[in-house]
């Protein structure tokens, strides 16, 4: 019997050729792939028009296990090869799958470009305050005093609120959910899919192996009901206090504009209207 059959999921997988998976036990990573691949199901999407790209990182070894279109690329550069795929292929689902690492580090001056472009492409962002892959070093999105191997006294470093970032560069949607909400996150990744123009969503996810351990979580179930306990509801985030705000973050829809013009539609208009000018030439 043929696995999609026993799970309808099962077709969107690599089983015979990529599993095991190289992630960790307790990591969010699976999770967050689960979300991808059923919120591809539920809108009907068919798999052959999606393209999963990616970089370097633990997040970025996802392309390998799932059978969409798919690139695993160059360090911080998935973006780019995303904006070539969706420039030839507009008609196509582009997906970039980011580590907080690879996406706003090394690639981050790639994901402003995108945001303020506006080309049709959802970000996935999967964050979880360290690179995991390399060994423990502080991201761009490490709190303030947490611990990684780089940071043996805790990290003195201003992190990144990546939500901020993505509306202040011209991204349209942008949201935010965690591995713990994975329902909410299904549905926040839907809606990237839906909407026209750049989408970031990030997804704060768990590292027990690395972060976990050299931040006092015993267990990844620790750090999931950490999750539970400071991810707060866009609509509650807005009743609460400077003070109960401390130490949480918001999660939710915090942007869908459909006002701006995405990019490679009017890149199309501009190729028409310089062929139609050529012609006048010619004539």
């Amino acid at each position: 019997m043929e696995l999609d059959t026993i799970n309808p999921y099962y077709g969107y997988l690599r089983i015979h050729k990529r599993f095991p998976n190289v992630w960790c036990p307790g990591c969010g990573i699976g999770s967050v792939m689960g979300a991808i691949i059923r919120a591809v199901h539920d809108l009907g999407i068919n798999k052959n028009n999606v393209a999963l790209v990616s970089g370097i990182g633990c997040s970025s070894r996802m392309p390998i296990y799932v059978d969409f279109n798919t690139l695993h690329t160059t360090h911080g550069r998935a973006l780019p090869f995303a904006t070539g795929i969706k420039m030839v292929r507009p008609d196509m689902k582009v997906i970039v799958v980011s580590g907080d690492g690879d996406g706003l580090a090394i690639g981050g001056n790639h994901f402003i470009h995108a945001c303020r472009r506006n080309i049709d492409i959802s970000m996935v962002v999967i964050n979880n305050y360290i690179y995991g892959m390399t060994g423990g070093q502080v991201s761009p999105t490490t709190p303030l005093d947490s611990y990684a191997h780089t940071a043996p006294y805790g990290s003195i470093d201003p992190p990144f609120d990546a939500t901020k970032l993505a509306i202040a560069a011209g991204a349209t949607f942008v949201a935010r959910g965690t591995a713990y909400h994975i329902v909410q996150t299904v549905g926040l990744i839907k809606k990237s899919l839906q909407h026209k123009g750049f989408s970031m969503v990030e997804v704060m996810s768990q590292c027990p192996v690395l972060y976990g351990r050299l931040n006092d979580f015993k267990t990844p179930s620790d750090m999931l009901y950490w999750q539970k306990e400071h991810g707060v509801n866009l609509k509650r985030w807005e009743k609460l206090s400077e003070e109960e705000r401390s130490g949480k973050f918001p999660i939710g829809e915090f942007l869908n504009d459909n006002s701006k013009p995405e990019y490679t539609e009017v890149y199309a208009e501009m190729g028409r209207k310089i062929r139609e000018e050529v012609t006048d030439v010619e004539e």
